[in-house]
């Protein structure tokens, strides 16, 4: 009589097991993280300045042409349904705009403009109701560079393990913050420069002045953490206002998910952005998804998920898009869909200019129709 009495109590819960499983498993892919604070969908533009790449097209243009020049990107992009542009004023420590601190960059000409055209780029991207995010490259130098630098690869670079050299990139763009009515501070994914030709990065002076505890990769990436870390809390001293992001490199480290495969960032150029992202130190995070949809190892969807995962303050994920391969202009339609469907995604920031200014394979025509132009460029993010 024991026994049958408690048997279908036992059979109740037995059978209710299964349902527990499944509801428990289902909450665990739920993102419980809190959403993002940005309420404007973010359809970005780099533009960039380094070797001429977008803008201006030469180095002998007239301050007019350059100017022209610049305006039609600016006409451009908001016809094309754009809202920000992420101008590179900061490419090799030198300046688009008079600096205290830092000479003329080389890529305006032999001589000085007669104008700012940092001021001249806020005040046309306002006018056509775009944001402006002055785009900064913090340790890549020139051959006149006074800090402590170094010649590797294809460019000279400024050595991050020295504070001089941290405190003076976090003194430039703070200047900036100061003097302009810029909407955002942006850098892009250079930190330590990528691995060239098998050599290790020449740092051994400043590591040598080092005596803590940490290895010597360990120490790389701790010299960037506090660099993160100290200029977002400068920037937000001088003005809470303006936006802080970074773009960089689209894998955190292979098997993130555990698909993913190509260059460990967090090992190889000492970038640890999830933790960027985790302690708060960025408004928002735009990692450089530069790969299709269906490219198993370094797939779009797949890495755009797995951020939106880690944003567990509710900063905002950002897509980098390029749409300068061929691959990604035919399905740039696809790949902003799948933005807009990620709970954590606030936007997409498209490389580069020139491929809008050529619109190549019809894709400025393609971007006015997703971005959704008929609306006036207002459209609202929808959760």
């Amino acid at each position: 009589m024991v026994q049958r009495r408690f048997l279908p109590l036992l059979t109740t819960y037995v059978h209710k097991i299964p349902l527990l499983v499944s509801i428990l498993i289902l909450s665990t892919c739920v993102s419980t993280n809190p959403l993002p604070h940005r309420h404007r969908e973010l359809r970005g533009l780099w533009v960039a300045t380094v070797n001429n790449g977008d803008w201006p097209s030469r180095r002998d243009l007239t301050s007019d042409q350059q100017k022209q020049e610049l305006t039609a990107i600016f006409d451009r992009a908001s016809a094309a349904g754009l809202n920000a542009i992420f101008l590179q004023v900061r490419p090799m420590a030198d300046a688009f705009f008079p600096s205290p601190l830092e000479p003329w960059s080389q890529f305006l000409g032999d001589k000085p403009p007669d104008y700012d055209p940092l001021a001249f780029a806020i005040d046309e991207a306002h006018k056509r109701g775009l944001e402006l995010h002055a785009w900064f490259n913090p340790f890549r130098g020139n051959p006149s560079t006074q800090l402590r630098a170094y010649p590797y690869g294809r460019f000279v670079w400024m050595d991050p393990g020295d504070p001089e050299v941290r405190q003076r990139a976090i003194d430039v763009i703070t200047d900036v913050v100061r003097r302009y009515n810029v909407d955002g501070v942006h850098l892009d994914d250079y930190f330590y420069p990528y691995p060239e030709n098998d050599a290790d990065f020449p740092d051994e002076p400043t590591w040598q002045s080092y005596h803590g505890p940490l290895s010597r990769e360990a120490w790389r990436r701790d010299n960037i953490n506090r660099f993160v870390r100290d200029l977002y809390a400068a920037v937000k001293a001088v003005r809470p206002n303006v936006e802080v992001g970074i773009s960089p490199f689209g894998i955190w480290r292979p098997r993130n998910p555990r698909r993913i495969r190509g260059l460990d960032a967090y090992a190889k150029i000492y970038a640890d952005s999830k933790l960027w992202l985790q302690q708060g130190w960025v408004d928002y995070l735009a990692p450089q998804l530069y790969w299709p949809i269906e490219k198993r190892e370094q797939s779009f969807p797949a890495l755009l998920h797995w951020w939106s995962r880690q944003d567990r303050l509710g900063r905002g994920i950002v897509a980098g898009i390029s749409i300068n391969r061929p691959v990604n202009r035919a399905e740039i339609a696809q790949q902003i869909a799948l933005v807009r469907d990620e709970r954590q995604a606030v936007g997409f920031i498209l490389f580069s200019a020139h491929t809008i200014m050529q619109n190549t394979d019809g894709v400025d025509d393609v971007l006015a129709k997703v971005c959704g132009q008929a609306e006036g460029g207002r459209q609202t993010l929808q959760r």
